[in-house]
């Protein structure tokens, strides 16, 4: 990916010098237990009480932070400007204002305003605070244990995507969903918000690419190369042995992967397109 040298965000906050102890500590079996639990539920609240159930029975074991690393943060603040511009030209021309997100880069654990989150829950959009949450040690754990790429171009793809997430809030789509929460069939919405989600990823790099040129042989290989280790399907085989589709929350490795090539080869960005995620007869049909 050709990023260097571009345009940087002002809307990054490096937290990552902080001390995670003092917000508390948790246990190692209990950090993959949330990480589990998250990606079956999809509820960051339940992945953290679950964790700190499983810390009862075990050993707290503390992790000093990594030393911040100034590439990953250049890194964010030129991908996160790149969000910024195609978003600006794309509300514009739909007739509305994009309201800038802010993105913190956090290391173990950060508190949001939808509460204090372990880094294991993976990078999140808070909507409360209108802020991307993302521990940059998550790539690592994508590519060596979810068999996903740790490439620039696919670390921006999840950028995106938690982007992504901030649009849908702008535009009503959340609030949609959130009325859902507690309906039989809440995970079917939350199904629809993740595929919208990664579609709005592709329409951002179709229009990236066209305005920065940013995108380099095998970058998009790279990102669909993540998009499908973070299938529901894939992570519950991986962490469970089975699949559970009634639990999907995120959609399947084969659905996370068309949304998003379809955004990119598209690039459309309409009310109607985006209003399918939700017409659609079953998320199973997107």
């Amino acid at each position: 990916m050709r990023w260097e040298g571009g345009a940087e965000s002002s809307n990054v906050e490096d937290r990552r010098g902080m001390n995670p102890a003092m917000a508390g500590g948790a246990g190692i079996g209990g950090l993959i237990l949330m990480a589990v639990v998250y990606f079956l539920t999809g509820d960051a609240r339940v992945a953290q009480q679950a964790g700190r159930l499983a810390n009862q029975h075990g050993a707290v074991e503390q992790h000093a932070a990594k030393p911040i690393d100034d590439r990953t943060l250049h890194f964010s603040e030129t991908v996160l400007k790149f969000t910024e511009v195609v978003w600006d030209e794309q509300f514009a021309r739909i007739g509305k204002r994009y309201e800038h997100p802010k993105m913190v880069l956090f290391a173990q654990r950060v508190k949001t305003g939808c509460g204090v989150a372990p880094s294991d829950v993976g990078p999140f959009y808070c909507p409360a605070d209108r802020k991307v949450y993302l521990d940059p040690t998550f790539f690592d754990e994508l590519e060596q244990k979810l068999g996903g790429s740790k490439a620039e171009f696919s670390q921006a793809y999840v950028i995106a995507h938690e982007v992504g997430h901030h649009v849908q809030n702008l535009l009503g789509y959340s609030e949609l969903v959130d009325r859902h929460r507690r309906d039989p069939d809440a995970n079917e919405w939350s199904v629809r918000l993740e595929l919208q989600a990664d579609y709005l990823a592709g329409v951002w790099a179709h229009h990236g690419q066209a305005k920065f040129k940013f995108i380099e042989p095998g970058d998009i290989d790279a990102a669909v190369k993540t998009a499908n280790a973070i299938g529901d399907d894939r992570i519950q085989k991986r962490s469970q042995g089975w699949v559970s589709p009634e639990k999907f929350t995120h959609g399947r490795s084969e659905q996370r992967v068309r949304s998003f090539r379809t955004g990119y080869e598209t690039g459309v960005f309409t009310k109607e397109k985006l209003d399918s995620y939700f017409k659609a007869r079953s998320s199973k049909d997107l």
